[in-house]
């Protein structure tokens, strides 16, 4: 059966932890399918187009390349279960793996109607520095009915927000940090430092 990891991300803007899990992802999976959505937990500073615009130039940044990561706008919605529904109409005979941070964790048994979403699909829940897993919430969610594994892998300390709020430019790749001034997409962006290389 082929095994196909969902990654869903805000993507506001994508960063090099959100390539790094798509270069982890596409070496334990056999495809994985990506998505910018508009979550409803949180406020958005820039338009749906533009962050799956900036995360198909993240995957095509990914180096060395690889042939099994592809964009699928197809599956944004605000609600999991409908691109779980929709993913499981595309690929019907497909091992499903819904691929979330472990900041989401705490949060995941408030999504909509999570018993039926914790049915249709596994759980991967990748490690992030300044969220610690925490059995008690691992044990809440499978008594939802979760099959839960954890990655291998601790995404870099960076992220959207910290790029957001202090223009740390070290988060993203060159042709994203490209893009994102073209199309003047944040505030930070005018003050950005000069970028550094990432250690």
């Amino acid at each position: 059966m082929r095994k196909i990891a969902l990654f869903g991300t805000s993507a506001d803007p994508p960063t090099a932890g959100h390539q790094a899990i798509l270069s982890w992802l596409s070496q334990h999976f056999d495809y994985v399918a990506v998505w910018a959505s508009d979550n409803p937990f949180k406020s958005h500073q820039t338009p749906l187009e533009h962050r799956s615009a900036m995360l198909r130039l993240l995957i095509q940044d990914i180096e060395p390349p690889r042939h099994n990561i592809s964009l699928h706008p197809e599956l944004s919605s605000p609600r999991t279960l409908i691109t779980v529904e929709q993913a499981k109409k595309q690929w019907p005979d497909a091992d499903l793996t819904l691929t979330i941070g472990a900041d989401l964790v705490t949060q995941l048994s408030t999504w909509y109607r999570i018993k039926d979403l914790l049915q249709q699909v596994k759980l991967l829940v990748i490690p992030r520095p300044g969220y610690p897993l925490k059995d008690n919430d691992l044990a809440e969610l499978r008594q939802l009915g979760a099959t839960i594994a954890i990655a291998d892998l601790t995404g870099p300390a960076i992220s959207s927000t910290a790029y957001r709020e202090a223009g740390q430019a070290e988060a993203l790749s060159p042709t994203v940090e490209a893009y994102i001034h073209q199309e003047q997409l944040y505030a930070c962006q005018d003050t950005a430092p000069k970028r550094v290389p990432i250690r």
